[in-house]
């Protein structure tokens, strides 16, 4: 069985960042795992060849995984997807933060200032 990159060069970005991650997240896992493993047994060769094999099974599930075709499917129509979407400019971007600064700002004073009025009125209330 030869392998074969299941739609070659159909969602490579999504697949290959995506491998990237997880990748990179089992590298810090099987590394934890040599820690541990150095702190309990004393054979360096299990300590090193363990988390090597363990990353190496990893590596070939994630490989299997992003070449199988329901999930390179999924992957290669959401970068097709993410290719259609309309990102906003740092002008618009700009100008939406500054409106949710000023609400924000409204908002607390209006808060604040309601949080007062009632904190004196009950106060005049229970001192009668």
């Amino acid at each position: 069985m030869a392998i074969e990159i299941y739609k070659r060069g159909q969602g490579k970005n999504t697949r290959l960042w995506s491998g990237f991650a997880l990748g990179t997240i089992s590298a810090f896992g099987c590394y934890r795992l040599f820690l541990k493993l150095s702190s309990t047994v004393e054979n360096l060769v299990v300590q090193m060849l363990v988390p090597v094999f363990v990353f190496g099974a990893i590596a070939a599930l994630l490989f299997w995984l992003a070449n199988k075709p329901s999930l390179a499917d999924f992957m290669i129509s959401a970068e097709s997807e993410m290719k259609k979407v309309n990102w906003s400019t740092r002008e618009e971007i700009v100008a939406s933060t500054i409106v949710v600064i000023v609400v924000l700002v409204f908002m607390a004073a209006l808060l604040g200032t309601t949080d007062l009025l009632f904190r004196t009125l009950f106060s005049w209330l229970l001192e009668s």
